[in-house]
């Protein structure tokens, strides 16, 4: 079995929708797209080129895949880890919508998502890895398909947006691998997969 690695940026409250740009994802007219920007430094730059150096390939949703496709294709892969990964490894698509994708290297995943991703990750080898993509992510989540949360926490609040953990989250907990901050503020964890939740009580004997 290869792992499956979900890597995301978060507001403090939250939100995953549309970090990188005002017009990223404007689902729910959603007005706070790249919010993460200035809070984006060359530490995490670093942090990022070194996670990707790791994929053997990628798992998208479609608004991720159309989101990726009209920018790093752009992006010369010389000297560029992130484009380099992007451009070149396979990508795995889930879409019900899409019929052809353009972008080299990426392909419609075929049958139910569930199904589909446990055959990717039966096999030895490197990371399936999944960015952004909130709805296939909560899918994945319920699933329990998911080995490992890389999460990047920025210093803001939005209110609103969609989240990592939305309605219908399957309780359970996570074991806590590694942790800093950057100089701009943002907290880069990792999670892998616990077990069951489980629940204690403080109540003083009466």
């Amino acid at each position: 079995m290869r792992p499956l690695v979900v890597t995301t940026f978060l507001t403090l409250d939250g939100v995953m929708q549309a970090p990188g740009g005002p017009e990223e994802d404007t689902t729910g007219g959603f007005r706070w797209g790249g919010w993460l920007v200035p809070h984006f430094d060359e530490e995490l730059g670093a942090q990022m080129d070194a996670w990707f150096a790791t994929a053997q390939d990628f798992l998208l949703g479609r608004t991720t895949y159309e989101i990726f496709a009209a920018h790093w294709p752009k992006v010369p892969t010389e000297g560029d880890a992130i484009a380099t990964a992007l451009n070149t490894l396979p990508k795995h698509v889930a879409s019900r919508t899409l019929t052809s994708l353009g972008w080299d290297t990426a392909r419609l995943l075929e049958g139910d998502v569930p199904g589909a991703v446990r055959a990717l990750t039966a096999a030895d080898g490197g990371e399936l890895q999944v960015h952004g993509s909130a709805g296939l992510v909560q899918t994945l989540l319920r699933e329990d398909l998911v080995d490992e949360l890389r999460v990047v926490v920025f210093p803001v609040v939005v209110g609103e947006g969609k989240r990592l953990f939305g309605d219908g989250a399957v309780p359970r907990t996570w074991r806590l691998t590694a942790s800093r901050t950057t100089p701009a503020g943002a907290l880069v964890a990792t999670y892998r997969r616990g077990g069951a939740l489980t629940t204690g009580d403080f109540t003083l004997p009466g």
